[in-house]
């Protein structure tokens, strides 16, 4: 009886083809979860997002809610640097003023939800505020999720906007929450930011894109990140312009030479707190850390109001002299 031969070249061409074609499909599946916009129902019942009761009241019922609504926002417009049009919203001061916080959103939120700490910059500090719709979210145009990359550079087109608007005198302060403190933070090195920005309060960020994936395809997917997130990060360059590794807040902020106030939860578990102790230890200005017990993701303003609002304040009184 004749035996056959296994062809080993064509099982191999095979394996390979097969590899590919696994990587193309779960990178464009990954693309489309998490970086393509619209709802994100994986995220729903995610028992790292949830948060306490309390909190959640603050989120949705809080009295800046109202403040928010009351207020006579101007609607402020801008074409990005690859053509899309982006909105946000500006309040000037009770009183003249020519200090002014950008206040930037977290992932799938949108400017308004920054009233949070608007009304405290606003009532208490007497700061100018604008509010961004970032790319992809709000009344801004965009059919991806920019995760603070694209977000940086049209972060620093909304300042020279504004300062435009105010006078050359204006000292800036950026404020970020989650995706918005990563924005903020890949900001924050580049050679082209505005000499008005003064400050940055950076509330819950993670170091990279990279890095966040990494943890959550292992923590949700049970994945390793190799070879998979890494074929996503090309599908996502090739639809929205950007990799996942080049994505980083922690290389900006090795040459930043703008003050930085760390904010994160201890019991963060979707961006742990290693990743604000390592940009913190890692940036190349001055720097405070700020950590707050028992709070998950975006829970620090929550849970300790006061305590959080005095250590903002004494670092811009220290900052801003």
């Amino acid at each position: 009886m004749k035996k056959t031969k296994i062809n080993w070249k064509k099982l191999l061409i095979l394996a390979v083809i097969l590899f590919f074609s696994i990587q193309v499909i779960g990178g464009i599946f990954f693309y489309d979860l998490a970086i393509k916009r619209g709802p994100k129902e994986f995220l729903q019942n995610n028992a790292d997002l949830e948060v306490a009761d309390d909190t959640m009241d603050l989120y949705i019922n809080g009295d800046w809610t109202k403040w928010v609504a009351e207020q006579s926002f101007e609607t402020l417009t801008l074409t990005s640097r690859d053509g899309l049009k982006l909105s946000g919203y500006y309040l000037p001061a009770e009183k003249p003023s020519n200090q002014l916080v950008v206040l930037t959103h977290g992932y799938l939120g949108n400017a308004k939800q920054m009233g949070l700490f608007g009304i405290f910059y606003y009532q208490e500090l007497g700061y100018n505020i604008f509010m961004p719709d970032a790319r992809g979210h709000g009344k801004s145009e965009g059919n991806y999720y920019g995760f603070g990359w694209p977000d940086r550079l049209d972060l620093i087109d909304w300042t020279d906007l504004l300062v435009e608007k105010l006078g050359k005198n204006t000292e800036v302060v950026y404020h970020g929450l989650s995706m918005g403190a990563a924005t903020v933070l890949m900001a924050s090195g580049k050679s082209e930011l505005p000499e008005e920005v003064k400050a940055i309060v950076a509330d819950s960020p993670y170091g990279s894109v990279y890095q966040l994936f990494a943890y959550q395809m292992k923590r949700m997917f049970h994945l390793p990140a190799f070879p998979l997130l890494d074929s996503t990060s090309l599908v996502t360059k090739a639809r929205a312009g950007y990799l996942f590794r080049e994505a980083s807040a922690l290389k900006e902020v090795q040459r930043t030479d703008v003050p930085i106030l760390y904010i994160h939860g201890k019991a963060d578990t979707f961006v742990p707190v290693k990743n604000a102790i390592e940009l913190y230890e890692k940036t190349s200005s001055s720097t405070e850390l700020f950590l707050v017990d028992g709070a998950n993701h975006g829970e620090s303003y929550a849970k300790e109001p006061n305590e959080y609002k005095e250590k903002v304040q004494q670092f811009l009184q220290h900052t801003l002299k």
